[in-house]
C-alpha cells in the first residue's frame, strides 16, 4: 500500500504576512501586498511595484543562538520559515535521533544576488579596495538549504531546484516522493525567492509587468507583479504523524511534472504541457476531476499566460471546468517565482483546512476568453475536499500538485 503524505507545519513571510496565521487572514480578507519597492531604485522602470517583505528585520524571527553572518536575504527568509514550520509540527527543537531522517528540498532562484549586486556596487565605488569577498558564499541558490541542513544538524537528502516558477512546487513533489520511496522521514519542502534588481530589470525589460497592480484574467491585464516570499511545509508519513500525535494540515495526494519543450519565456499558446501536467498530477493522485473543489491557478495576469491557463483548464475538465470555482492568490501577494508553487501550495493547504475559496482581487472586467468561474468578488466559505494548485515556469516547466483534506480520506486528527 502506498504511503500517505502529510503536511504537519508550514511556515511562511510574504507580501501580506509574516506568519501562517496571518496569512491565512489576509487571504480570507483579500489583501494586497503589492506596492512601491523601497529595497532598491525603481528609478527608469517600467515598473516601480511589487510584492516586497517590508521592514524585515532578521532577528525578529531568528533568535540570537543562531549565527545570520553571510547569510543572503534568501537565506534569512527560508531560515524564518523554516522554524516557524518545526515549531508549528512540534518538531522544535528537533529531536537528535530524528536529525538522521529529516531532509531539505528548497526551490529558488536569485538566490544571493541582492547581497552580489549590493558587493559589485561597493567593489566599484571603492575600486576594489578592501572588497569582503566573504559576502558572496551565500550567491547561489543552494545555500538556503545549506544554512538549514548544517544549523540543525540535517543529514537526510539535501536538493536545490531552479525550475524558476515551478521550483516550490516541484520541491515539495519531490519530498513527498522521497518519504514514499523511503529516503528520509521527515522533509523540510518549500520554496524562498527574494526580490533583486536583476530579476525585477530583465522582467521589465520583457515588458512582462503591469505599471501599477497586476489583474490575473482581467480584460485588460498588462502583466505580472513580482514579489518575494519564503514558504516551508513538513511532510512525513501520515501513520508516524498521527503516532507522535502531530497537527495534521492535509495530505498530499498526488502531482505531475512536464516540459513544454518550446520556447525559454512563452509557454505553449496550446497549452499541451499544462495539460499533461494536470493529466499526470490525477494518474499520480488516483482521483477523477470530480474530486476537485477549487484551482488554486497559475494565473500571472500576462495576456497569453491567462488564456492559455483557462484553455488548459477546459481540455482536462471538459464541462466541469465551469463549475469549478478558480482563483490567482498573485493579485495578493504578488509572483514570487521560485517560491510560489510552495507559497501557493500552503494557500491550497489553508483553503483546505479553513473552508474558503481566497478571491482574485483587482479584477475589474470580463475577459471573453478567460471565461470560468474567477473568484473575484471576495472570497467563498465553503467546505473543500480537494485542491489542485498549478505552477507554470518559464522554459516550459510545469509542476500541479493536489491536497486534500485530512478530515476527507480518514485521517481526521487535531
Amino acid at each position: 500500500m502506498k504511503k500517505r503524505i502529510v503536511i504537519t507545519g508550514l511556515g511562511t513571510l510574504n507580501a501580506i504576512a509574516n506568519n501562517v496565521p496571518d496569512f491565512a487572514r489576509a487571504l480570507r480578507g483579500g489583501s494586497c501586498g503589492i506596492g512601491a519597492i523601497d529595497l532598491f531604485d525603481t528609478e527608469g522602470f517600467r515598473s516601480r511595484t511589487g510584492g516586497q517583505i517590508k521592514n524585515f528585520i532578521a532577528r525578529d524571527y531568528i533568535p540570537r543562538n543562531f549565527s545570520i553572518k553571510r547569510m543572503s536575504r534568501a537565506d534569512m527568509l527560508s531560515f524564518a520559515a523554516t522554524l516557524e514550520a518545526l515549531r508549528d509540527a512540534a518538531l522544535y527543537p528537533p529531536p537528535e535521533e530524528l536529525k538522521e531522517e529529516i531532509g531539505i528540498a528548497i526551490g529558488g532562484g536569485a538566490g544571493g544576488l541582492l547581497e552580489a549586486e549590493e558587493f559589485y556596487a561597493d567593489f566599484l565605488k571603492k575600486n576594489g579596495r578592501n572588497a569582503k569577498f566573504s559576502t558572496l558564499s551565500s550567491l547561489f541558490c543552494a545555500s538556503s538549504a545549506d544554512r538549514i541542513a548544517s544549523t540543525f544538524g540535517f543529514t537526510g537528502p539535501k536538493l536545490t531546484f531552479m525550475t524558476a516558477c515551478s521550483a516550490g512546487a516541484t520541491a515539495i513533489g519531490y519530498a513527498r516522493d522521497l518519504i514514499v520511496n523511503g529516503q528520509a522521514s521527515i522533509m523540510l519542502a518549500g520554496g524562498v525567492e527574494p526580490m533583486s534588481r536583476l530579476t525585477y530589470a530583465a522582467f521589465n525589460a520583457l515588458k512582462s509587468v503591469d505599471p501599477e497592480t497586476c489583474r490575473p484574467f482581467d480584460k485588460n491585464r498588462l502583466g505580472l507583479s513580482l514579489g518575494e516570499a519564503a514558504a516551508i511545509m513538513v511532510l512525513e508519513e501520515m501513520d508516524a504523524a498521527l503516532e507522535r500525535g502531530a497537527k495534521i494540515y492535509g495530505e498530499i495526494l498526488g502531482y505531475g511534472i512536464t516540459c513544454d519543450a518550446y520556447h525559454m519565456t512563452a509557454p505553449d499558446e496550446q497549452a499541451s504541457g499544462a495539460v499533461r501536467s494536470m493529466q499526470a498530477a490525477f494518474k499520480d493522485s488516483g482521483l477523477s476531476i470530480d474530486d476537485i473543489d477549487y484551482i488554486n491557478a497559475h494565473g500571472t495576469a500576462t495576456t497569453v499566460n491567462d488564456v492559455m491557463e483557462t484553455k488548459a483548464i477546459k481540455a482536462v475538465f471538459g464541462r466541469r471546468a465551469y463549475s469549478i470555482p478558480v482563483s490567482s492568490t498573485k493579485s495578493m501577494h504578488a509572483h514570487t517565482l521560485g517560491a510560489s508553487g510552495a507559497l501557493e501550495g500552503i494557500v491550497s493547504v489553508l483553503a483546505l483546512r479553513h473552508g474558503f475559496i481566497p478571491p482574485t482581487i483587482n479584477y475589474q472586467e470580463n475577459d471573453p476568453l478567460c471565461d470560468l468561474d474567477y473568484v473575484t468578488t471576495g472570497s467563498r466559505e465553503t467546505r473543500l475536499r480537494a485542491v489542485l494548485s498549478n505552477s507554470f515556469a518559464f522554459g516550459g516547466n510545469n509542476t500541479t500538485l493536489i491536497f486534500g483534506g485530512h478530515s476527507e480520506r480518514g485521517a481526521a486528527h487535531e
